[in-house]
């Protein structure tokens, strides 16, 4: 699954993949291997990235995470990917669901024609044996889903349609 974070004002999309010896982080074009993190419970930790072990603080606010690590703190601002994909909408195209990473639909919750506000769950599907429900980026009507329970789909699909007509 791909990850966006803004860190002064850019922003960088990376993702994990698994390894023999943990997961490897990709970065722009860039694979760096072997990572792992080994959190405990003082919202501090230990991140090992190719052999080199730092100790890491963290503080987890919202969208927003502090990190303190090598004797400097940053804040990233962790950009949710269906939120992403919904705020491209301007309101002159359907708003949309998307798959935010390849799988399978376990259960869908909608029916078109029900009314739905922000956050409410349309559908669970399962990827890499990760269950993730799928919510409404924005108040609206489904319009439309584009797929079945246990239906295939790709990164970045429509799962749902939702309108503001009527809403």
């Amino acid at each position: 699954m791909y990850h966006s974070f803004e860190v002064d004002g850019v922003d960088h999309t990376l993702w994990l993949s698994a390894s023999r010896h943990g997961y490897r982080l990709h970065l722009r074009d860039e694979v760096i291997a072997p990572v792992a993190f080994t959190e405990r419970s003082d919202s501090s930790g230990i991140l090992t990235i190719a052999g080199q072990s730092e100790p890491v603080r963290f503080v987890i606010d919202g969208e927003l995470i502090h990190l303190h690590i090598r004797g400097r703190t940053r804040t990233l601002r962790y950009i949710d990917p269906l939120g992403a994909y919904a705020a491209g909408n301007d309101g002159t195209c359907p708003l949309v669901a998307r798959a935010p990473m390849p799988g399978r639909v376990v259960a869908i919750t909608v029916s078109p024609g029900d009314s739905v506000s922000a956050g409410t769950a349309l559908m669970m599907i399962e990827s890499m044996k990760l269950e993730t429900i799928i919510r409404s980026p924005q108040d609206g009507i489904v319009e439309r889903i584009h797929v079945k329970e246990n239906e295939s789909f790709e990164h970045d699909a429509v799962l749902v349609t939702l309108s503001k007509e009527g809403f």
